[in-house]
């Protein structure tokens, strides 16, 4: 995706680190706007429709937690990127970010040239093909033919273990929570229990024998590369 046409939302309530980033991330060429509070925030991704957000957890009235799950709500913000930019490092945070809707996590401070990159490898998920296949590594996946191929392997999975599969590869390295994958492979209406998902995972690792399918510690599960 071409720089100039990616807009990305910051949020931050200290005018110093919105400058930052803001000039760094324009220095790349891409479109940025501000906010300096959830609520304006919210008000700004209505009209503008980010393709990234950053967002700062700690903000005074709605702190950037209940504002992710405003933003997720959000139906024409279902494919934008969320990524939380925080100086608090507690494993609690960082999982309430995941389910919240975020996809990703970074620290502060961070270095202008790291968040550059965490920013663009974010932007390498946004899918702008409609093609059946998915490609993640060794792993190809062709969703109309329901095979799959990782490295010189053929492989057949049961219809749940395929779509499980398919879904965690189509945004590799993003975190997918249990209730995510609930809803996306079962369906709303569904009810399963987390051992459920657990068996199918460990299913799939059998056959691909590796460790590209990993746990996250009381969110869900990511396709890692």
């Amino acid at each position: 995706m071409n720089p100039k046409d990616v807009h990305i939302l910051l949020v931050d309530d200290e005018r110093d680190i919105l400058e930052i980033l803001d000039y760094n991330l324009s220095k790349e060429g891409f479109q940025i706007s501000t906010a300096g509070n959830g609520r304006d925030a919210i008000a700004n991704a209505k009209k503008s429709v980010p393709n990234l957000i950053i967002l700062d957890l700690m903000m005074p009235g709605i702190d950037g937690i209940e504002t992710c799950k405003k933003l997720r709500k959000l139906p024409a913000l279902e494919e934008s990127i969320i990524l939380f930019l925080t100086a608090l490092g507690e494993d609690e945070s960082e999982m309430a970010a995941y389910h919240a809707g975020a996809d990703d996590y970074i620290t502060k401070p961070v270095r202008p040239k790291v968040l550059v990159s965490k920013v663009k490898a974010l932007l390498r998920r946004i899918n702008t093909t409609t093609s059946p296949v998915i490609t993640a590594g060794k792993l190809t996946i062709n969703r109309e033919t329901y095979t799959v191929q990782y490295g010189e392997k053929d492989l057949r999975f049961p219809r749940k273990e395929f779509e499980l599969l398919a879904l965690l590869a189509s945004t590799p390295n993003k975190v997918f929570t249990r209730e995510a994958i609930m809803a996306a492979v079962w369906g709303d209406g569904v009810v399963v229990g987390d051992r459920t998902i657990d068996v199918h995972i460990r299913k799939i690792r059998e056959k691909l024998n590796d460790k590209t399918l990993q746990t996250v510690k009381g969110v869900g599960y990511k396709f890692s590369l």
